[in-house]
């Protein structure tokens, strides 16, 4: 299976998806900040598609003054983050003995979340099978306490091919400072079979026909958007 993940790129994974989307940091920011309205001891909290752990830690060291009985869960279904996870488990369990850790390597359609108070999601759903992306949510949203959240990050399709293609040049023109151009085409054509964005309406179909009822957009930067879900 191709690597899509570009979990070996020689700048690092984090560093690649910092220098690729504008304003990454502040999303994480933003996502670390909003974790403290809904951390809760005796819970799950939950990161899909956790990649190398590094939101895990912050949440962790973010809420650690109040809640140190929160149960963090990372899911990862890459085989190119196993080492960088177990090294990242090391370091937490060092820095934080008395806090529950735990990454697993699991496909995101067959975990079964439960007790969870927060559960975040960043840049993930829209590598899955559209088919499977609605019954996903729907477990999310399941798995979830009353008042729990569901804090994610997406790609996605403009509704006017007018202003997507406005959108994915000015994208262009930002990671062309970035990478060569022969680099970012090499990347479109990896990921033009996995990366299947969908338009905010039909996020916002799926996220309200699963039983959310608070939805709200917090952060965007040219197509990638991060909206919190409240239960």
């Amino acid at each position: 299976m191709i690597d899509f993940t570009f979990a070996h790129r020689k700048e690092g994974f984090d560093n690649h998806i910092n220098l690729s989307i504008r304003g990454y940091n502040d999303l994480l920011d933003d996502v670390v900040n909003f974790s403290r309205c809904f951390v809760e001891n005796e819970t799950n909290v939950v990161d899909i598609g956790c990649s190398t752990g590094k939101i895990t830690e912050r949440l962790i060291n973010y809420n650690k003054d109040f809640c140190n009985g929160a149960y963090y869960i990372g899911i990862e279904i890459a085989d190119g983050f196993s080492d960088v996870l177990d090294n990242r488990k090391k370091e937490i369990n060092e820095k934080y003995p008395a806090t529950h850790v735990e990454f697993i390597k699991d496909n995101v359609k067959f975990y079964k979340f439960t007790n969870c108070s927060l559960i975040t999601s960043i840049f993930t759903l829209q590598f899955m099978s559209k088919k499977d992306r609605q019954q996903s949510i729907k477990n999310i949203y399941n798995g979830l306490n009353e008042g729990g959240a569901f804090i994610f990050s997406e790609k996605i399709d403009c509704k006017s091919s007018r202003i997507h293609d406005m959108m994915v040049f000015n994208y262009y023109d930002f990671k062309r400072k970035k990478f060569s151009a022969d680099d970012i085409l090499d990347k479109e054509r990896m990921l033009r079979h996995m990366l299947k964005p969908n338009t905010w309406d039909e996020i916002k179909t799926m996220i309200l026909s699963s039983g959310f009822q608070s939805i709200q957009i917090f952060w965007q930067n040219h197509i990638f958007i991060g909206v919190i879900a409240i239960k």
